[in-house]
C-alpha cells in the first residue's frame, strides 16, 4: 500500500460530505460524530490508522462490515480493487450509496444485511474491515478471509474494546495482535454484546 497516496486522498476527502446538515459544522473535529440510527462516523485519525493496519493493495478484494456514512468505504474503494460493503440499516446504506456514487466509485458492491455473517457469496477476501465492535471474534469472518489476508476489528465488551489485527497465514493459521483501546458501536447479530 502506498502510504503517501493514502495520506493525500484521506486529506482531500471532505468529511462534511458524509454528515447530515446539522453535523457538518463539526466535520473537522477529530472525534466520532452521530450519523443517526444510533450509529457514528469514526474519528478521522482512527479511520486512517485502521486503513494503515489493513494495508489494502490496488488489487485487494475488501469486505467492509458497517458502511455507515460511507466515509471509510470511500477510502477503501480508492485504495483497493473491489469493495463489498454490508450495512444492516437500509436508510444509512441508501444515503452512503448516493454519496459514493456521486464520487464516481464503480468498484463498490452494496448489501443490506447482517454484517456479522460477512458476505459469503463473494468470499474469500484479501482484507476485511469491521467498523463495529464484536463481543468475540466472528468465525464467519475469519473463514471468509483469504490465506495471506488481514482483518481489522474492534473486539471486547460495551465499555471498552481492543482494536485487533487478525492475519491469516498461507497455511490458514490465525495470528491475533492487539493494537490499542477503542470504543465502537455494537456489531449487531450473533457476535454482538447481547442476544
Amino acid at each position: 500500500m502506498d502510504q503517501k497516496e493514502l495520506e493525500l486522498y484521506f486529506r482531500s476527502l471532505d468529511r462534511s460530505f458524509f454528515l447530515e446538515d446539522d453535523m457538518k459544522k463539526y466535520a473537522s473535529i477529530d472525534g466520532p460524530l452521530p450519523i443517526g440510527y444510533g450509529q457514528t462516523i469514526s474519528q478521522p485519525s482512527l479511520v486512517l490508522e485502521m486503513t494503515r493496519l489493513l494495508e489494502p493493495e490496488k488489487d485487494s478484494k475488501v469486505l467492509e462490515i458497517g458502511t455507515g456514512s460511507g466515509f471509510q468505504t470511500a477510502i477503501l474503494a480508492k485504495m483497493s480493487g473491489e469493495v463489498f460493503t454490508v450495512e444492516r440499516i437500509d436508510a444509512l446504506m441508501e444515503k452512503a450509496k448516493m454519496r459514493l456514487e456521486a464520487l464516481n466509485f464503480t468498484n463498490i458492491h452494496y448489501k443490506v444485511g447482517d454484517g456479522s455473517m460477512g458476505w459469503k457469496e463473494h468470499a474469500p477476501y484479501d482484507r476485511i474491515m469491521v467498523t463495529a465492535a464484536a463481543g468475540l471474534l466472528p468465525d464467519e469472518l475469519v473463514n471468509q478471509l483469504a490465506p495471506g489476508g488481514r482483518m481489522v476489528i474492534p473486539i471486547g465488551p460495551p465499555s471498552a474494546q481492543e482494536l485487533t489485527l487478525i492475519t491469516k497465514a498461507d497455511n490458514g493459521k490465525i495470528h491475533t495482535q492487539t493494537i490499542c483501546p477503542v470504543r465502537f458501536v455494537e456489531l449487531k447479530g450473533k457476535y454482538g454484546w447481547v442476544e
